[in-house]
This record gives C-alpha cells, structure tokens and sequence, in this order.
C-alpha cells in the first residue's frame, strides 16, 4: 500500500486551462510534480521568463528570484511567492503576457486560485 501511494504521489500531473480576462483568451498550463509545481501563464507560446520561489522554515515570506527574463518585471517573482505560501511547495512560474496591471494580474491570480479550489489536486 505505501508502495503504491508513494508511486502516485511520484507522478506527473499535467493540467491546462483557459480564460478569457478582460478580451484577453489566457492560458494557463500546472505541472504537478513530487514536491513542485510549474506554472505558465500566457496567450502565446512564449517561454519569456522563469520565477522559483520555496517556503523556507526561517522566514514566514517565501524567498524567490527570477531564473531568467527581465528581473525589472516582478510579476512572476511575485505570483511564484504568493502560490509558494499558498501550496507550501516550490513553485516556478512563467508569466507571459504583456500585460502586467495589477488588477489584470490581479484578474490571473485570482483565476488561478480558482482553479486551486476546484482541482486541488492538479497543483
């Protein structure tokens, strides 16, 4: 039984979904792994930049850096530090859109947490 709850916790978990966000279509594509998640959000095939942030037993605010991208563009550090507390999990995010208002990624967030609820296990 521990045996086979440890392969599926193991697995990989592909989940994709889509919104339309002020006429906007988004896309959202979540890779579950063991003990992270992947997210990328964006409207076309782009890979523009790469967030991590991981809660750490020293601090109660995840810590997170930009991997790659333009590091004055804190909307991936900044959604990877918020899911990181959230999930309590390493989390890498690629936010590709070019449009960083808050209220639009504020719009994202909340779409993405949405999904959260309704798939828990997805992410």
């Amino acid at each position: 039984m521990e045996e086979s709850r440890a392969a599926a916790d193991a697995d990989v978990s592909l989940h994709n979904f889509s919104a339309r966000l002020w006429e906007q279509l988004v896309h959202f594509h979540v890779m579950r792994l063991t003990d992270s998640l992947f997210l990328w959000v964006g409207a076309t095939p782009h890979l523009r930049n790469l967030a991590v942030a991981m809660c750490s037993r020293y601090d109660p605010i995840p810590v997170c850096t930009s991997l790659f991208g333009d590091t004055s563009d804190t909307t991936s550090t900044g959604l990877a530090q918020r899911l990181a507390r959230k999930t309590s999990k390493q989390v890498f995010v690629s936010y590709n859109l070019s449009n960083t208002d808050s209220n639009f990624t504020l719009l994202v967030e909340n779409r993405i947490k949405e999904e959260m609820e309704t798939f828990p296990e997805k992410f």
